[in-house]
Order: C-alpha cells, then sequence, then structure tokens
C-alpha cells in the first residue's frame, strides 16, 4: 500500500508537471526544479481532520519540505496527523492544540489552514502578522469583511498567501482558458457552473458534554459562544450561519472561480439568488440545500451556479464542472480534463489530466493538490506567480458571499464593481460582517 501511494504521488506530480511544459504553466527549468528542489520550506499543518490530511500528502509529495508540527483542537487528529507524517516521510512532528503557540516558533515557516470555516481569515492574519507564509484551503474568509481584512494583511505583510482552488494549476483547465481567451469558441459570455451530491438530513442536535478530546472553546474561536450539541462536529457545521458558510462557499467556490478566470470579469453589478431547505425539513440545517444564483456584468457577461446538496443527478454525467458557452462553441472544464463541443452540442475535442483528482468521503485529494502545492513553494522560494493569491480569489470568494446575501434579504442586490461590496442596501450591508466573540474581533 505505502509503495503504491508513493508511486501516486511520484507519478501525479511528474507526470502532470511533464503535460504542463510548453506553454501551460510551467518552464522546462521550473520542471527540472520539481524534482531538484533542495531549499527546505518547513510546514505546520492546522486542521487535519480531513482536507488537512491531503495537504500533508502534498506536502511531501513535493521536494524540499518537511512538516515539524501537527495542531488542531481534537487531540485525535493532532494523533492522526503525526502518524500520517511519520507514515510518509520517517519523521515524527511535536503536537499542539493552540495555534497561538504555534505562530511563535521562529522555524516554522509556512502553514496549511484546513479548519472550519470561521477560523480561516483570522488565521490566515495572525500566521501572516508572525512572519509565515499560508497555503488557506477555501474559502478564504466566513464573510466579505474578513476577506478585506485578510487581503489588506496579505499586501502589507509580503509574505504568499495561495488559497486552495486547485483547479487554477490543473495544466489542462490553464490550456483551455488560453484557448478561450485566443478566441476558440469565439466570444465568450456565459459561465455555468454546477455541484450536485447526495447529503442526508443532520436530524436535531442535543446538548452533550464536550467531549474529552476537544477543545471546544477554542475551536468555536472568533465565533459568539453556544453550548456543544452532537451534531456539528466535524462536518454539520457547514450548514450553520454560526460556523458555516453554506453549500456556495463550500463547492461552488470552485467552479464559480472557474468561470471568473474563463470569463476574464472579477465582480458583477447585480447579483440574484434563489433556492432554499427543499428536499428535507425539520432538522438543523440553516442553509439552503438547494439554490441557483445569477451573477450578471455590464459588458454582457453572465455566471450562474445551480447547487443541489441532495440530488446527486449528473450534468454531463459529472457531479461538478464549469461550461463557458461562446458564439462558436464551448467548454466544459472540470478537475480531470475539458472538453470542447461545437454549437450543436457535438463533441470535437477531449483532453485528460495525465494525473487523477479524486474525492473520498468529503475529502478531496490527488495530483492538483500537489502541483498547486508546488506553485505555492516556488512562490515562496523563487517568487514565481501564484495561480491563486488570495487576493484574486477573494473576489470568487465574495462572488458567494454576494450569493448567500441576495438570497437571506431575498432580492436582486447592486454590486459596487470596483470593492464588491453592496450598494445602497442597508439590510443586505449589514450581512457582509458577522458578530465575534468578545476579545476575538479582528
Amino acid at each position: 500500500m505505502e509503495t503504491n501511494r508513493r508511486e501516486f504521488i511520484k507519478k501525479s506530480a511528474l507526470g502532470t508537471a511533464g503535460l504542463a511544459i510548453g506553454g501551460m504553466g510551467l518552464s522546462a527549468a521550473s520542471y527540472r526544479r520539481i524534482i531538484g528542489a533542495n531549499d527546505r520550506i518547513i510546514f505546520a499543518a492546522v486542521g487535519v481532520n480531513s482536507r488537512g490530511l491531503a495537504n500533508i500528502n502534498a506536502i511531501l509529495g513535493c521536494t524540499g519540505t518537511a512538516i515539524s508540527h501537527i495542531c488542531d483542537v481534537d487531540s485525535r487528529a493532532v494523533v492522526k496527523g503525526i502518524d500520517e507524517v511519520e507514515k510518509i516521510a520517517g519523521s515524527k512532528p511535536a503536537g499542539i492544540g493552540d495555534i497561538r503557540q504555534l505562530l511563535e516558533n521562529k522555524s516554522v515557516d509556512a502553514i496549511t489552514v484546513a479548519t472550519p470555516d470561521h477560523w480561516h481569515a483570522p488565521m490566515a492574519i495572525m500566521a501572516t502578522r508572525s512572519g509565515k507564509h499560508v497555503y488557506l484551503e477555501k474559502p478564504s474568509s466566513h464573510n466579505i469583511y474578513e476577506n478585506e481584512k485578510l487581503v489588506e494583511a496579505y499586501k502589507e505583510s509580503g509574505k504568499v498567501i495561495q488559497m486552495g482552488n486547485q483547479q487554477r494549476s490543473a495544466p489542462t483547465s490553464i490550456e483551455a482558458v488560453e484557448r478561450i481567451r485566443k478566441g476558440d469558441i469565439g466570444k465568450p459570455y456565459f459561465g455555468k457552473a454546477w455541484y450536485a451530491n447526495t447529503r442526508g438530513p443532520i436530524g436535531r442536535g442535543k446538548e452533550i458534554p464536550v467531549p474529552e478530546w476537544l477543545n471546544w472553546d477554542l475551536w468555536q474561536g472568533p465565533a459568539p459562544r453556544t453550548p456543544y450539541r452532537d451534531n456539528i462536529v466535524h462536518y454539520n457545521w457547514h450548514w450553520f450561519w454560526r460556523w458555516g458558510t453554506g453549500e456556495l462557499l463550500n463547492n461552488a467556490t470552485h467552479e464559480v472561480d472557474v468561470c471568473r478566470w474563463a470569463l476574464g470579469v472579477d465582480y458583477p453589478d447585480r447579483v440574484s439568488a434563489m433556492g432554499g431547505r427543499l428536499h428535507y425539513e425539520g432538522d438543523d440545517w440553516e442553509f439552503y440545500d438547494t439554490q441557483v444564483v445569477n451573477y450578471q456584468y455590464s459588458d454582457d457577461k453572465l455566471i450562474t451556479w445551480e447547487g443541489k446538496s441532495c440530488n446527486g443527478m449528473k450534468e454531463y454525467n459529472m457531479g461538478r464542472g464549469a461550461m463557458i458557452q461562446g458564439t462558436n462553441g464551448s467548454f466544459v472544464l472540470h478537475r480531470n480534463g475539458y472538453e470542447m463541443y461545437d454549437l450543436s452540442g457535438k463533441l470535437v475535442e477531449k483532453k485528460e489530466e495525465t494525473g487523477k483528482s479524486e474525492t473520498t468521503g468529503t475529502r478531496g485529494s490527488g495530483s492538483l493538490d500537489i502541483l498547486h502545492m508546488y506553485n505555492f513553494l516556488e512562490a515562496i522560494r523563487r517568487g514565481e506567480k501564484l495561480h491563486a493569491p488570495v487576493d484574486d480569489e477573494a473576489i470568487s470568494v465574495n462572488l458567494c458571499h454576494l450569493g448567500n446575501i441576495s438570497q437571506r434579504v431575498g432580492k436582486m442586490i447592486d454590486v459596487d464593481i470596483d470593492t464588491g461590496r453592496v450598494r445602497d442596501d442597508k439590510e443586505a450591508i449589514a450581512l457582509m460582517r458577522r458578530e465575534y466573540e468578545q476579545g476575538w474581533e479582528l
């Protein structure tokens, strides 16, 4: 099993990097460095219950890296993360429960953040101010206000912050976006993103004593305090406003970003959303399990996202993807490649990634993790351009926040295209930020 895992990492990183040579993001010199780098960067992995384990594998799938610390408020997860590093690298990192103590350690160069959403921006801000680089899982923030503070900290610090929109590092997606911008489908004007899953109900949570393995106070961090319930940790927090950001930020962040990237747009003039908790009722889920969001741009471009959390009916035989339509045809982009279609819908061309991305439960993993992490490392080592810098990715994240705000106020909202802020609507403007636990304000 271990031999197979190492072979997968080797083939994913090197095979996909080989595909990238020749105008797809990596020079020949960069390709040589992926197998010969010796500028060691010391990491701490923060949050290792799910995506954090994939980040550990991505870090150690690149040369010139080491993991010195595993940090989590769940003591069981700390042990799991330490075991993962020891299994892969043969070294045993230290375990720690409080990121504030970790950030005092000057030997740590960079951290990965794969915690619940309400911790993302605060941790990244704390880390950059402590002199650390940050690989930050999506979404970059719990709300628009946090994104603004995060981007300020990023620009002031001079540190590298890469957001985990791994498809930005997919060689086939890079190629497809280049082809779209060259006019291969004429004038592109419409981006459609979608996501479908078969999530079940989460029930009604019962207040119970906090498990001995969990630091519940630190888990809540900047969020206002509430008693512990048995249906929150470690995944269902996504569906509570206090900690999560719903399916829009959980998954649309990826494909809405691809549409924005391909169309070459930033903030829209107007945002409208509709949907609700339509599939199930009577449980604690506070967000929407069915949702459609529209982003209208003044230059005659449109992005729409369709989310179905509890009905896994696929499109183009895929549970998630992004389609870009133009005056002469369409591209469908996904994590494993792309397809090009003519105006009648006939398949013209298909290209697959050399390495594959996959989903295990709720955790994605694969070759794109390694390529995205490698880009992060090269930005630190040699100043190479980030594929997903947080100041650009914050725009995609804010688009998703705006979708949730539109739905909460029940109407279309107008957006300042320069700042991404809501215009002329006090109710919607108030939803651009949250209430913080006293002493935890940004």
